[in-house]
């Protein structure tokens, strides 16, 4: 779960100040912040995640783009099944 942290950024010069606005002349407005920690750790898991889908269209893409020859369609299903399966495995063996 995210922790917000409640700021206000002056919409002139770009200032934060936190809890309260300041009593100046610069027109603020609140904004929502999040520790570094926690939006590098978001930012990992959305890049594992592109990898995940990545490797996921990959290997649809084969299959879509697949025309076995005449006689050879079992071959050839045979062939994507390892595949999807070797896909599959890396995803697994992903780091959670």
């Amino acid at each position: 779960m995210t922790d917000y942290i409640q700021a206000w950024q002056c919409i002139g010069c770009g200032k934060i100040e936190a809890p309260q606005p300041c009593i100046g002349v610069c027109r603020d407005r609140k904004i929502l912040m999040v520790a570094k920690d926690e939006h590098e750790r978001v930012v990992a898991d959305l890049e594992q995640a592109r990898a995940l889908v990545r490797t996921a269209v990959d290997m649809l893409s084969r299959v879509v783009h697949s025309t076995p020859r005449e006689g050879h369609w079992e071959r050839s299903y045979r062939a994507l099944q390892e595949q999807a399966r070797d896909s599959i495995e890396k995803l697994r063996r992903a780091p959670a």
